[in-house]
C-alpha cells in the first residue's frame, strides 16, 4: 500500500520497523554505540559505529544467520594491533571491514610493522548520522558516517560509509566512498569480511559461486577444492581452508555469490561489482565452535602487503583521488 494507506492503519513507525540507537553496557563491549535495524519484513541487523560502522549481529525471522566469535561485540580500545593481535577483537558477524592500507598477514613492508588484516575495524565513525525517511510511498533507514585512517606524516585514507535499507525489504546496501586526502600517494586495500553460521550454515547449505578462477591457499584448501562448495557437520579437528576466487560479472560488472539451506528455508546473495572488487576470498572452517563460511570480495587478493608490492598487483589512491564500492546482502526465503 502507499504510504498515506499505511499511515492510517499505525499510530507510530516502529509498527511497521525501526531504527534504534542505544549504548552497550556489558563486559568488553560497555562504552560502545550500536544500532539496531528492523526492516518489518523478517530482517533485522545490528551496526556498530565505534567499530567502522560494521555490521555485528543480524536475524531474518528470528533465524540467525552470521557467525560470533567467542570474543563477540568488543570495544576498539582493546584492539591490538600487532602480530596476530586483531583476532583478540574480532567479533565476525555480517560484516567486518578489513583495510584501508594494509590487509592480510602481518609483515614488515618499507620498514613499517603491520599486523592481521589492518586498522579500519577499530576506528570509530564520526559525523555519525541517521538520515532517515519518507522517499514517495517508501521509508528509508538510512546511517552514514565517516572513518578516516591516518596520521602525522603518514598515509591518509577517507571513507564516507552509508548502510541503507528500504522498509517492508530484505536487503542491506553498502555504498563506500573512499578518498585519499593526503599529499602523496597511498597504498588503498579493502576486504569486505562476511561471515556466515548456524543455523543458516551446516551440512545441509550449499554455496553458488562461479567464478573464472580459483586458486588453493594453501596445501589444506587444495584437499577440499573439490568440496568447495559445500559443507560438514562440525569436526573435533579441521584445517581452515583458504581459496581465491578472481570472479567474473555480468555486462555491467555484477556478480553474486549466494549461500542457500533448503532445510532451513532461506538464503542469502552478495552482489557486488568485479569492476570495483574483483576478487574474493573464501574461507572455510568446519570445527567445532569455530564453523564460519567467510565470504569476502575485495580489490586484491587476501596477501600481505609486501607480498603485494613486490608481485606489482598493490593498488594506490592518488592524493585526492577516489573510488567507490557498492555491495547488496539480500535474504531470501526457500519455499
Amino acid at each position: 500500500m502507499d504510504k498515506s494507506e499505511a499511515l492510517k492503519y499505525i499510530g507510530n513507525l516502529s509498527q511497521l520497523g525501526d531504527c534504534r540507537h542505544y549504548t552497550l553496557t556489558e563486559g568488553r563491549a560497555r562504552g560502545m554505540r550500536a544500532t539496531d535495524i528492523r526492516t518489518g519484513s523478517g530482517l533485522q541487523f545490528t551496526i556498530l559505529p565505534d567499530r567502522g560502522m560494521d555490521i555485528s549481529l543480524a536475524s531474518f525471522k528470528g533465524i540467525n544467520l552470521i557467525y560470533l566469535t567467542c570474543n563477540g561485540e568488543t570495544h576498539p580500545s582493546y584492539f591490538e594491533p600487532e602480530g596476530v593481535g586483531w583476532l583478540r577483537t574480532f567479533a565476525a558477524g555480517l560484516l567486518t571491514t578489513c583495510g584501508l592500507t594494509y590487509l592480510g598477514p602481518p609483515c614488515e613492508d618499507n620498514g613499517e610493522q603491520l599486523g592481521l588484516h589492518g586498522r579500519f575495524s577499530a576506528i570509530p565513525a564520526r559525523q555519525f548520522s541517521d538520515l532517515s525517511g519518507w522517499d514517495g510511498d517508501d521509508y528509508h533507514y538510512k546511517l552514514k558516517g565517516i572513518i578516516e585512517e591516518g596520521y602525522l606524516f603518514g598515509k591518509k585514507l577517507r571513507m564516507e560509509r552509508e548502510i541503507s535499507s528500504v522498509c517492508g525489504q530484505n536487503v542491506i546496501r553498502i555504498k563506500d566512498s573512499v578518498t585519499n586526502f593526503g599529499n602523496g600517494p597511498s597504498p588503498y586495500t579493502i576486504l569486505y569480511h562476511m561471515n556466515f553460521g548456524y543455523p543458516l550454515l551446516s551440512e545441509d547449505a550449499e554455496l553458488m559461486i562461479n567464478p573464472a578462477q580459483t586458486l588453493p591457499r594453501d596445501k589444506d584448501a587444495v584437499s577440499g577444492l573439490n568440496e568447495l562448495r559445500k559443507f560438514i557437520k562440525p569436526q573435533l579437528a579441521f584445517s581452515e581452508q583458504v581459496f581465491f576466487h578472481t570472479m567474473k560479472g555480468n555486462i555491467e560488472g555484477e556478480a553474486t555469490i549466494t549461500l542457500n539451506n533448503r532445510k532451513a528455508g532461506i538464503g542469502v546473495g552478495i552482489k557486488f561489482n568485479v569492476h570495483q572488487l574483483p576478487y574474493v576470498n573464501h574461507w572455510k572452517m568446519m570445527a567445532n565452535g569455530e564453523y564460519v563460511l567467510g565470504i569476502e570480495p575485495s580489490n586484491v587478493l587476501c596477501k600481505s602487503r609486501n607480498i603485494l608490492r613486490e608481485e606489482n598487483s598493490l593498488p594506490f589512491l592518488q592524493p585526492g583521488e577516489s573510488t567507490t564500492n557498492n555491495i547488496e546482502i539480500a535474504v531470501h526465503e526457500i519455499l
